[in-house]
C-alpha cells in the first residue's frame, strides 16, 4: 500500500482540547503488578491486527503474547507468565455501558492492574446524533471502577484515553483506498463522507471529536479521584497514528505495529516513579 502523501491542504486546525493532567503518583502504586487483566473493546482484542473482520488477541497491546508486539503484560511479566497471569475481558463492539459487566469479571480475577481502553465506540455511531450522552458515558465509567473496588478494593487501573478520531480521518482522507473502506461504514459519524470539506460537513466532525474530548475529561476527572488508578494524560489521543500503524483492513484499528506503540504507552505510565 503506497504511503498516504500528498494530501490536499487540511481545514483549519481546531484548538486543542484541554487534557485534564495525571495525578501525583500514589505511594502505593506497584511499577511491577504480578498480573494484568484488560477490559474494553476492539482495539484491546486486536481486532483486524491479523485477519480480516477478526479479533487477533496474541496481538493485544494489553495482554498479547506475540513478541513483535511485545505487549503490556510480556513487559510486566515476562513470556513465562503471560498466559496464567493475564486475561483479555474486552470486547469487539463494546460501548462504556459494556463497562461494568467487564470490571466484574476482571475483579474475578484478583489481578494486580486491570487497563481499560474504552470509549471510540461510544462515539463512532452511525451520525453524531447516537453518540453516547457525556453523562451516560460518566456514569457507566463510574460504575465499572465502584464495581471493581467492591471485589477488587486493591487492584490498580490503568486508563487509556479515546483516540483522536479526527486526526484519523485527516490521516486518511486523501487516498481512494482508504475512503472504499470507510464507504462501508466505519466509524460514520466522523469517517462518512471523507472528502467532503463543507460546512456541515466540519460541524459534524467537530461535533464528534468535542465528543471525544469530553470522554477523555471523564476518564481523567473519574480515575483522578481513585489513588490507585492512572490515566493516561491524553497520550493516546495525542498520538499520531499514520499509514504504517493502522490496520490495511480496515484503516481505523491499530496493527500490530500500532498495537506495539500502544503497550509502549502504557508501559511507560504504568512503570513511572
Amino acid at each position: 500500500m503506497a504511503a498516504l502523501a500528498g494530501c490536499t491542504a487540511a481545514p483549519t486546525p481546531p484548538t486543542a482540547p484541554r487534557v485534564t493532567p495525571s495525578p501525583t503518583p500514589s505511594s502505593r502504586w506497584d511499577v511491577s503488578p504480578s498480573s494484568v487483566a484488560a477490559v474494553g473493546d476492539s482495539i484491546t482484542r486486536a481486532f483486524d491486527a491479523c485477519s480480516l473482520l477478526a479479533d487477533c488477541p496474541e496481538a493485544s497491546w494489553a495482554t498479547g503474547t506475540d513478541p513483535a508486539v511485545n505487549s503490556l503484560a510480556l513487559r510486566l511479566l515476562g513470556p513465562g507468565r503471560v498466559a496464567a497471569k493475564s486475561w483479555n475481558l474486552a470486547r469487539s463492539g463494546a460501548r462504556v455501558a459494556a463497562l461494568p459487566e467487564q470490571m466484574a469479571r476482571a475483579a474475578a480475577e484478583r489481578p494486580d492492574l486491570v487497563t481499560v481502553m474504552i470509549g471510540a465506540n461510544d462515539a463512532c455511531r452511525p451520525t453524531p446524533a447516537g453518540m453516547t450522552p457525556v453523562a451516560e458515558f460518566r456514569r457507566s465509567f463510574e460504575a465499572a471502577l465502584a464495581r471493581l473496588r467492591k471485589d477488587a478494593p486493591k487492584a490498580q487501573v490503568y486508563v487509556a484515553s479515546v483516540p483522536d478520531l479526527r486526526r484519523l480521518w485527516d490521516t486518511g482522507r486523501a487516498s481512494p483506498l482508504v475512503r472504499r473502506v470507510w464507504e462501508l461504514g466505519v466509524c460514520g459519524s466522523m469517517l462518512a463522507d471523507p472528502e467532503d470539506l463543507g460546512a456541515a460537513a466540519e460541524k459534524r466532525r467537530t461535533a464528534v471529536r468535542d465528543r471525544v474530548v469530553a470522554y477523555n475529561e471523564v476518564l481523567g476527572e473519574v480515575c483522578a479521584r481513585d489513588e490507585l488508578c492512572r490515566y493516561d494524560g491524553g497520550a493516546v489521543f495525542g498520538f499520531r497514528f499514520d499509514e504504517t500503524l493502522l490496520s490495511s483492513w480496515d484503516w481505523f484499528h491499530p496493527s500490530r505495529d500500532g498495537q506495539a506503540r500502544l503497550a509502549e504507552l502504557a508501559y511507560r505510565r504504568i512503570t513511572e516513579k
